[in-house]
């Protein structure tokens, strides 16, 4: 729809600032005389967009304007700053909260207050910087080099990054690893030594980084877990009320796939004595010798 287009044009303009017609035309997925036309009905809407020609030309809206609200809603702008308001979270520039500005708050309606969205983290002080950092490498096309932690052990890696992703609580880095030869979700917290190199590259076909969670761990090892009724808040916490059933005992009855019996094991032992994995046997045996070996550390 036509408006929906007009949005979408006023929302790239305030978030990028400047773009020529033909990036616009490019992203909403029209020809550049469809982009003149939106122009001019903004423009007759009063908003004030200008057109500068030459090398670094583009469209932008003119500066020091603040957005009226003949094109968006109390709850669209409600949305909108709530979406604003948790990339400054963890931003740490206050460049998303200047953009907010632009949007004037409503009188009337609570719509603008009522969603807080917090992406900060425990890291933020290493965080901030480390994503404005790579978000530059990832609009410049630089490539990144960083010793990566993993279950496996470090190794130095060399990433053509694509996009910055918040997926469950964390920050990650989608891009192509050229050691592994493929699209790899690197997480944050984990890189160490951190560079962003001179060398440019070509960008690449890139798949939907946001990928279903059974892809990314899919669960190939069915386990049977009982839990005391103690652990009944973690599991409805983490995994939802129907992810259990409870016994005549009043024990709760758990069964899920798991990625790996290191993941099984990392999670269940994390209960303590609240949880007893109750089958595959061979598996069952296998955390009954871990467990074995734990104690003989400590009784001395």
């Amino acid at each position: 729809m036509a408006i929906d287009r007009l949005i979408s044009l006023l929302a790239i303009l305030l978030r990028e600032e400047k773009a020529t017609a033909a990036q616009l035309a490019e992203r909403l997925e029209v020809n550049r005389r469809t982009i003149y036309r939106d122009m001019e009905r903004l423009c007759q809407a009063g908003i004030p967009l200008r057109s500068d020609r030459g090398r670094n030309g583009g469209i932008s809206i003119m500066e020091g304007y603040a957005m009226d609200r003949t094109l968006l809603t109390d709850a669209d702008r409600g949305a909108i700053l709530a979406g604003l308001r948790s990339l400054d979270s963890v931003s740490g520039t206050g460049y998303y909260r200047r953009l907010m500005e632009k949007l004037p708050r409503s009188r009337e309606a609570a719509e603008d207050d009522c969603v807080v969205i917090d992406l900060a983290s425990w890291y933020g002080p290493v965080l901030a910087p480390r994503l404005a950092e790579l978000k530059d490498a990832c609009v410049r096309h630089r490539v990144v080099r960083f010793t990566y932690c993993a279950p496996g052990g470090d190794s130095r890696r060399a990433v053509e990054p694509g996009k910055l992703v918040f997926r469950w609580s964390s920050w990650y880095l989608h891009g192509w690893c050229r050691e592994r030869e493929g699209w790899r979700l690197f997480k944050l917290n984990r890189m160490l030594d951190l560079e962003v190199l001179e060398e440019s590259f070509a960008p690449r076909p890139a798949p939907d980084p946001v990928t279903p969670a059974e892809q990314v761990y899919p669960g190939t090892l069915e386990a049977t877990i009982r839990f005391s009724p103690a652990a009944r808040w973690r599991l409805i916490d983490e995994y939802g009320a129907e992810s259990f059933t409870q016994e005549p005992d009043g024990s709760l009855l758990f069964r899920r796939g798991f990625p790996d019996r290191e993941e099984l094991f990392r999670w269940t032992l994390s209960f303590q004595d609240q949880a007893e994995l109750t089958g595959p046997e061979d598996l069952r045996r296998e955390l009954a010798a871990r467990l074995q070996k734990i104690y003989g550390k400590y009784d001395r």
